[in-house]
């Protein structure tokens, strides 16, 4: 008898523990009947584990002509959030783990990231370009209140006057706001918050660890108001299930202080698609293959397309619908595009180690 499909986990976005495509190892369960309803009342739900890691270098870079960073730091592996969407998942397969439940449970934390990020900056020849803070995983994700890792990062940034670009959907950026606006007044961040429903239940569903959509705009708010420039990105939008919201999400960020906006369509890469598959199956089973038609139309029939020229925004007829859309929503509120701002590279200072004879050499 084939094990039945995984029920819905509270709190985590994945249902189940698949294999990386980088094992060498397969495991089929298989039910034989005799208590498994007992069984699945009583399992423990799986809990947040951060294992330390010593990482040998934390910045880096990629040349993608879609991604308008080329420098990129990220504090953790993993990510607590745990929405089902993330194109991240796959990643965990480099440390043979799932990209299922392991991806939101079991972390790693790179405690040397000051420490290693302090060096790469002070190489000689080193050229200051704004970096990325979050582009694989949430740098505010539940586990850095207590680790203070992205915290440490900006510290030393701020020390450096090095400019740097955050991504979040997690309110604790406000926790920062000494760091950030202080920057912000020498034009070195920009905060861009991702917003891709007003559907506190959707949202629950979709990004179970995730600050809810109407506090996430109330974090705009606050960096608005705190003099830091800051976006939304209504990232991902997946067809027939978040799109409605879009304008309404653009409205209402823009009245909490946002000024540019961006977007992207949801992208199932690798491991992705089944997990996807399994979240639909469980949350939206009766709009499921509606769901995955249309991600298809705009993928070229496929689940996912890799193209650099249309992955983030895909293709056809609808994909050309959200653009028009988007367009005509920025138009109205008078949004510029969610792109780097000019951020000032020229106050940059090279970290040094401290020295007895002081600033002499």
């Amino acid at each position: 008898m084939s094990q039945p499909p995984s029920p819905a986990i509270k709190g985590r976005g994945a249902a189940s523990n698949p294999e990386g495509r980088f094992e060498t190892l397969r495991h089929q369960a298989e039910d034989d009947g005799w208590q498994s309803a007992l069984l699945d009342e009583t399992a423990p739900r799986p809990r947040t584990e951060v294992t330390e890691e010593r990482a040998r270098s934390v910045i880096s870079r990629n040349d993608s002509p879609d991604i308008a960073f080329t420098q990129a730091i990220n504090p953790y592996r993993g990510c607590e959030h745990g929405c089902i969407y993330c194109y991240a998942r796959p990643s965990h397969g480099y440390l043979n783990l799932s990209p299922g439940l392991d991806f939101e449970t079991r972390l790693r934390a790179k405690t040397n990231l000051a420490e290693v990020l302090r060096a790469e900056l002070g190489r000689r020849g080193y050229m200051p370009k704004p970096i990325n803070i979050g582009s694989n995983t949430d740098p505010y994700q539940p586990v850095e209140k207590r680790w203070r890792l992205t915290r440490a990062a900006l510290e030393l940034l701020a020390d450096c006057h090095h400019p740097c670009t955050i991504v979040t959907k997690n309110a604790l950026v406000e926790r920062d706001l000494d760091l950030l606006a202080a920057m912000a007044r020498e034009r070195l961040v920009q905060v861009l918050v991702s917003v891709n429903s007003l559907d506190n239940h959707l949202a629950a569903k979709l990004e179970p660890r995730a600050s809810a959509p109407h506090r996430r705009l109330k974090a705009i708010g606050a960096l608005a108001s705190a003099g830091v420039p800051v976006g939304v990105l209504v990232a991902p939008i997946i067809p027939a299930l978040n799109d409605r919201d879009m304008e309404a999400v653009l409205e209402q960020a823009h009245a909490a202080g946002a000024r540019c906006a961006g977007y992207t369509v949801v992208r199932l890469p690798y491991e992705l698609k089944a997990l996807f598959r399994e979240w639909l199956a469980l949350h939206a089973p009766q709009r499921a293959e509606h769901v995955m038609s249309l991600i298809r139309q705009m993928n070229g029939g496929r689940d996912y397309d890799s193209d650099f020229a249309t992955r983030m925004r895909g293709q056809g007829v609808f994909a050309q619908l959200l653009e028009r859309r988007f367009e005509v929503a920025c138009r109205k509120h008078g949004f510029g595009r969610a792109r780097e701002l000019q951020l000032d590279t020229s106050r940059f200072v090279p970290p040094r180690e401290a020295s007895p004879q002081g600033s002499l050499f």
